[in-house]
């Protein structure tokens, strides 16, 4: 995966992401440091490449990130585990979607997961789940 996932107009641009595995057939990626950088993005990328859907699980392999892409490869749905003030004020981390107006770049305001997402995704929400 390169340019956190962008096709970045036939430029040659160095991988960002790496698969380290799946979790019921979906691919589960983790970022790469690029040289000299201190900080990985902690977001999946805007395109995908070949997947309607990656997770990037936490350091601990609990749920961090799922993000579902069109069959133009552009990002739709983002479900994530993590604070978002505007849903909890005491910066707990809080299971949440985006969806994205604009494919790929622009989402919606932070939403509480419905209990629909939830049965449909509870498969990949390892330590979100009581």
């Amino acid at each position: 995966m390169g340019g956190n996932g962008t096709f970045a107009a036939g430029r040659i641009v160095a991988y960002r992401w790496e698969t380290v595995g799946e979790i019921h057939g979906v691919k589960v990626l983790r970022p790469l440091l690029p040289p000299g950088q201190k900080r990985i993005s902690q977001k999946l990328p805007e395109e995908s490449h070949s997947s309607q859907m990656y997770l990037m699980l936490h350091g601990n392999g609990t749920f961090a990130q799922l993000r579902i892409y069109d069959r133009q490869h552009r990002l739709r749905l983002e479900l994530a585990y993590h604070p978002e003030a505007n849903l909890d004020k005491s910066h707990k981390d809080v299971l949440h979607y985006h969806i994205y107006t604009q494919p790929g770049f622009k989402h919606g305001p932070a939403r509480l997961a419905t209990p629909a997402m939830i049965r449909r995704f509870g498969k990949y929400l390892k330590g979100v789940l009581p």
